[in-house]
């Protein structure tokens, strides 16, 4: 029997919304320290209220998920569920959520990590700037190229 590894990118829906706890919560890095910090409906409003969401499927599986914020142009969450990293599905993800920030307007999309991560390497790799923001954690910013002079 063979596995078909290629992922399908989609919309989140709250359908959704368990299997992404599930990957948010078995992180390696960027782990919560209060897990009951990130509610169901925090993810059920980004959803549309306030931002939006996508999933990438392996086997009809989630196997990661991102969301942008349509407030202030930030990914508000980037994770790939960790027997499935390596694989680009975070780099297609957040090329998704930055597309559709500079498609509502947004000058820049802006996040930030912890300092001296993978994540922290990840973004730095896809060609965001990076600051520092004390020891601990740092932030990144992306420039739409339709606001360039």
């Amino acid at each position: 029997m063979s596995i078909d590894c290629r992922a399908e990118y989609r919309r989140a829906r709250s359908a959704d919304i368990p299997a992404m706890s599930r990957i948010r919560l078995s992180v390696r890095e960027n782990v919560l320290s209060d897990p009951k910090r990130v509610t169901a409906q925090m993810y059920e409003d980004y959803l549309e209220k306030d931002g939006r969401g996508w999933v990438a499927e392996i086997g009809g599986e989630i196997a990661a998920f991102c969301y942008a914020d349509k407030n202030d142009g930030s990914i508000w969450a980037l994770f790939v569920d960790p027997e499935k990293e390596g694989r680009g599905l975070a780099k297609t993800l957040l090329h998704l959520a930055v597309d559709w920030i500079f498609e509502i307007g947004h000058a820049s999309a802006k996040l930030d990590t912890g300092a001296h991560t993978r994540a922290d390497r990840f973004y730095a790799l896809q060609g965001w700037t990076r600051r520092q923001l004390g020891e601990a954690k740092v932030d990144y910013i992306m420039d739409n190229p339709a606001f360039r002079k």
